[in-house]
C-alpha cells in the first residue's frame, strides 16, 4: 500500500490546479507577444493533466538552431539502446567534417578559451557520453558534428517521424556553410519539440532508463537565461536552448516542488535584437509558472 503513496501525491499535485484556465493564460500570453517585435511560438503541456494544454503558432517552422541537438541525442541513445555501441566507448575529437552539398571538407572555428571543453581537446579521445553531455549542456558544435557523423542526420529525422514529430528536419551538422548558402538548414516547430520532450519526460522516447539519463543531462544545462531565468531556485528545469542571429529558443521540462511538471517550448525568429527574444521567453515562462502556483 505504501508503495503507491508517491503516485497518489503526484496525482493530487496534478489535480490541485485542474481549474487552471488555459484559454485565459493563452490569451494573456498572446496579448503580451503581440506587443513584442518578432515571430513567436509557444507549446505548453502539463504532464499530470493532459487537459492543461495550449499552443501558439505551434506549426510555424523555425530555424532549429541548437534545439536540433535534442533529436540528435535521442537518436544517439536509441542506437546505444540497440547495442550498436556503448555510451562509454571513445572516439577521436577531430575537427574535420564534410558538406552535405558536395562532400567537401570543412572545419569549425574553435575557441579554446570558451565554455565548450571539446574546443580545446582536438585530436584527443573522448567518450560518446561526454561528447553528448557537452553537446547538450554547453551546446558544443564540434561534439554535435561528431555525433551526427556517428548516427546520421537522415536517421535522426526518421526517428523523429516515428516518435510523432512530423516537421523536425535534421539535415546537416553545424557550420556547413555551403548547405546554409543553399537554404539547407535544420528546422523545427514548437509542436514537434513539445512531442519529443513529452516522450522523454514519460520514458517513451527510447526507454525509461535511457530517457532518465537524457533528462539528467538536460538538467545540467549551462545556458539558463530563458525558461529557468526568473523561476525560483527549487524549480528544476531540464532544457535545451538554441540561438543564432535573430533567433532565440528554449525547450524543456519544468519540475515544480509540489510535484507538478510540464513541457514548455518557446521559439522566436525575426528578432531585431536577440535580447528581445530572451526577455520575451523569460516573461512567458514566468507567466506560466505563476499561473500554476498562485492561488
Amino acid at each position: 500500500m505504501l508503495k503507491s503513496l508517491p503516485f497518489i501525491l503526484l496525482f493530487i499535485a496534478g489535480c490541485s490546479h485542474s481549474n487552471l484556465d488555459t484559454d485565459l493564460l493563452k490569451s494573456d500570453i498572446e496579448s503580451y507577444l503581440s506587443g513584442q517585435d518578432g515571430t513567436f511560438a509557444v507549446w505548453f503541456q502539463h504532464l499530470d493533466n493532459p487537459d492543461l494544454h495550449f499552443a501558439i503558432n505551434e506549426d510555424t517552422l523555425f530555424h532549429a538552431a541548437s534545439t536540433m541537438k535534442t533529436p540528435v541525442m535521442i537518436e544517439l541513445f536509441r542506437r546505444a539502446e540497440q547495442g550498436e555501441f556503448d555510451l562509454s566507448d571513445s572516439i577521436k575529437v577531430e575537427n574535420r567534417f564534410y558538406s552535405i552539398v558536395d562532400g567537401s571538407e570543412f572545419q569549425l572555428d574553435l575557441n579554446p578559451e570558451g565554455n565548450d571543453p571539446f574546443e580545446r581537446m582536438e585530436d584527443e579521445m573522448a567518450t560518446i557520453y561526454d561528447l553528448n553531455h557537452a553537446m547538450i549542456t554547453y551546446s558544443s558544435n564540434i561534439a554535435t558534428n561528431l555525433i551526427i557523423q556517428l548516427v546520421g542526420a537522415e536517421e535522426t529525422t526518421q526517428t523523429m517521424r516515428e516518435l510523432g514529430a512530423e516537421h523536425i528536419e535534421v539535415i546537416r551538422g553545424l557550420y556547413d556553410m555551403k548547405a546554409f548558402d543553399q537554404g539547407l538548414s535544420n528546422r523545427t516547430t514548437a509542436k514537434d519539440l513539445g512531442i519529443i520532450f513529452e516522450r522523454i519526460a514519460k520514458g517513451t522516447a527510447v526507454s525509461p532508463e535511457k530517457d532518465t539519463m537524457m533528462i539528467d543531462v538536460l538538467k545540467d544545462q549551462f545556458y539558463r537565461d530563458v525558461i529557468p531565468a526568473r523561476l525560483p531556485d527549487d524549480v528544476v528545469v531540464a532544457n535545451k536552448t538554441g540561438f543564432i542571429t535573430g533567433v532565440i529558443h528554449d525547450s524543456g521540462i519544468v519540475y515544480l516542488p509540489d510535484g507538478q511538471s510540464y513541457i514548455l517550448i518557446f521559439l522566436s525568429k525575426d528578432l531585431p535584437e536577440n535580447r528581445i527574444g530572451t526577455e520575451t521567453g523569460v516573461a512567458v515562462s514566468e507567466m506560466i509558472y505563476k499561473s500554476l502556483t498562485e492561488e
